[in-house]
């Protein structure tokens, strides 16, 4: 059992088990009946999104210290109460089951699904390569 960090919209992973979206916003363009059966997502769940904010800064980060700079606000975000509570949660649910969380960004270093995984990894979840 584990959690696979994926970019949303790719095809699924064998036993992949359900898709988190972790994104601010539903894909666009495309109908809410399509979203899981087109590999975008089963459950949106902008709980563990950067705020509106901290996405702008993310997509503006150009250097490595502005990247550094996106990561410690988004840490400081993961860091509430909310989202501390979902992160333990999901680590336990990955020694249990497997399910995906994910976002659409194409490079996973300059992403905030490169954070979920060590968050999660932090907390002992077990992650699929």
């Amino acid at each position: 059992m584990a959690v696979r960090i994926v970019r949303l919209g790719t095809p699924r992973a064998p036993d992949e088990g359900l898709r988190i979206g972790t994104v601010r916003r539903p894909p666009r363009g495309v109908p809410k009946a399509r979203f899981a059966s087109d590999d975008w997502y089963d459950v949106w769940y902008p709980n563990l999104a950067p705020s509106a904010d901290t996405v702008q800064q993310a997509l503006a980060a150009q250097t490595d210290k502005e990247w550094a700079a996106f990561t410690r606000k988004y840490r400081g975000e993961m860091a509430a109460p909310d989202a501390a509570h979902t992160l333990d949660l999901l680590a336990a649910l990955s020694r249990r089951t497997n399910f995906a969380v994910g976002c659409y960004c194409e490079n996973e270093a300059r992403c905030h699904r490169s954070l979920l995984r060590e968050l999660l990894a932090q907390r002992g979840a077990e992650i699929a390569d």
